[in-house]
């Protein structure tokens, strides 16, 4: 297989929890875009948010998102905002294959509202919030993506066997 692959798709996609286990299953290195960057920079995602606001977390996804062209082919799970800026949805076409997890809003409300962690959500109505995001992204994701597999109630075993064989149908060069 070619390249890396990344995983796009609104918080609360499963992009995280597939993209480990599609990385095992492949035998790839996982890298999650958020976890690197606060491994570099020793504070949560919320706190540089706090201090550098979204525009300066977004400059740091986009530099983690440049650094894995020098990496050995791994599955990348992304922040959700990261087609947000046209040259890391360039980037990511280049570099690889991009799976769009898509799901509707329901779902990522059920998957994120008791998280704490997510700072875009810290609304007086983070589900409203949630939405404005989904509507704004969605024709981000459908653009970059090569890929698209609809999540919703599934497991992550049954999400992972679609985006498994969508990959290979992908890759073999079948329509879906």
């Amino acid at each position: 297989m070619g390249g890396h692959i990344f995983l796009v798709g609104m918080m609360g996609a499963g992009k995280t929890t597939v993209g480990k286990s599609l990385a095992t299953r492949l035998r790839r290195p996982f890298v999650d875009t958020d976890k690197r960057l606060v491994e570099r920079t020793g504070v949560p995602v919320a706190t540089i948010f706090e201090v550098e606001g979204e525009a300066g977390f977004r400059r740091r996804e986009s530099s983690v998102l440049a650094e894995l062209a020098d990496e050995s082919e791994c599955v990348v799970a992304t922040g959700g905002g990261i087609v947000l800026d046209p040259a890391n949805r360039a980037a990511m076409r280049e570099q690889g294959t991009v799976i769009y997890l898509r799901a509707r809003v329901e779902h990522l409300w059920e998957r994120t509202r008791h998280d704490t962690h997510r700072p875009l959500l810290a609304t007086p109505d983070p589900k409203a919030t949630l939405a404005r995001l989904l509507a704004e992204r969605e024709p981000l994701y459908q653009e970059v993506a090569h890929v698209i597999v609809e999540t919703g109630h599934q497991g992550t075993a049954t999400i992972l066997n679609r985006v498994h064989a969508a990959l290979q149908r992908h890759l073999s060069g079948a329509t879906p």
